[in-house]
């Protein structure tokens, strides 16, 4: 009798694994989506070929590295983050090291990021010494009842929080130095290279981020488009993630990250036809340069510009990465 029950034992915990691994197989697993940018204005591009081979490697080298991190089921305010914080370290792009200077020869940085599936929120403006300000809005948003944290309360804060700093002179490359010693506003002014990620990780969970330099030759503690929520960046897995770059002013006035969501939800346009009319009728037509990325919920990917060139990339999974100037 004791045999029997024993076999009765092995019988049903053989059956219970099998229900189990079937339904395990059954649950529906979401295929990733990632799109980068790192700015969008004006670039002679095909000028320097050189350099525009280390801006498409650049670009190559963060989506590869957000794949990757994708593939191990990382979840999409996690890659965001990460992503963006190796575009912060990179002096081709203005966002952390190699920001544009203000008027007074310093670096001034803003970062947020917002999670799709909590709507929670975190942004920061007017970093000096925290190298990874996207790292900071993080940390608003995960470890504070506040959203926006600026100027010496966002670095006391960061200080708080423990994140690594750098000397101000880390931020200034000499790119950014001769630039801001010859006065080239006017040929800088519409090159904006604010960095920006939004994913959509497996689980369907959207999250959006966007950190900058800001503006070259800013005055009187100016703060752009890319801290702010709704206006820079703007995430929900109801229906998109966003990230502009551009000029911040019209960017703000009309809060073009939630618009996008917003002609999605209320019209039920598709991000594309909402991204494009935003960036190449709307702005356009008050003359405002720059552009957007962004994923709906269904992993569609868009890279809307109306300036001469963006730079951007893009992967999902199981599909080549791309990567583009023009």
């Amino acid at each position: 009798m004791k045999k029997y029950f024993i076999f009765f034992l092995l019988f049903f915990a053989v059956i219970s694994c099998s229900v189990s691994n079937n339904h395990s197989s059954n649950i529906k697993q979401e295929k990733y989506s990632i799109v980068i940018h790192g700015g969008a204005g004006f670039y002679d591009y095909g000028k320097n070929l050189e350099l525009d081979s280390m801006y498409i490697a650049s670009l190559n080298q963060v989506i590869y590295f957000g794949d990757s991190l994708l593939q191990l089921n990382k979840n999409a305010v996690d890659v965001v983050e990460l992503c963006i914080q190796i575009l912060e370290d990179n002096p081709l792009f203005n966002a952390g090291r190699g920001s544009v200077l203000s008027e007074d020869g310093t670096v001034n940085m803003d970062a947020s990021i917002m999670d799709g599936k909590t709507t929670k929120a975190g942004a920061v403006a007017g970093l000096t010494t925290t190298r990874h300000p996207i790292t900071a809005a993080r940390r608003v948003m995960d470890s504070t009842v506040h959203v926006f944290l600026a100027t010496e309360g966002a670095e006391q804060f960061a200080t708080q929080q423990k994140l690594e700093k750098m000397p101000p002179n880390w931020f200034v490359t000499p790119k950014a130095l001769i630039l801001w010693q010859k006065e080239i506003e006017k040929i800088k002014k519409s090159k904006f290279g604010t960095v920006g990620c939004v994913v959509r990780d497996r689980k369907g969970n959207i999250a959006a981020g966007t950190s900058t330099g800001g503006m070259s030759m800013k005055k009187w503690g100016r703060i752009g488009d890319a801290p702010i929520i709704g206006a820079g960046t703007y995430a929900s897995n109801n229906n998109c993630g966003i990230s502009c770059t551009g000029h911040g002013e019209y960017f703000i006035r009309n809060v073009v990250a939630y618009d996008v969501a917003a002609r999605m939800e209320y019209l039920k346009e598709s991000i594309d036809s909402a991204a494009n009319y935003i960036v190449n009728t709307k702005l356009k037509n008050q003359k405002a340069s720059g552009g957007l990325i962004g994923i709906d919920k269904k992993g569609n990917i868009t890279m809307q510009f109306n300036s001469s060139s963006m730079f951007r990339a893009y992967k999902k999974e199981g599909e080549e990465a791309k990567a583009f100037i023009k």
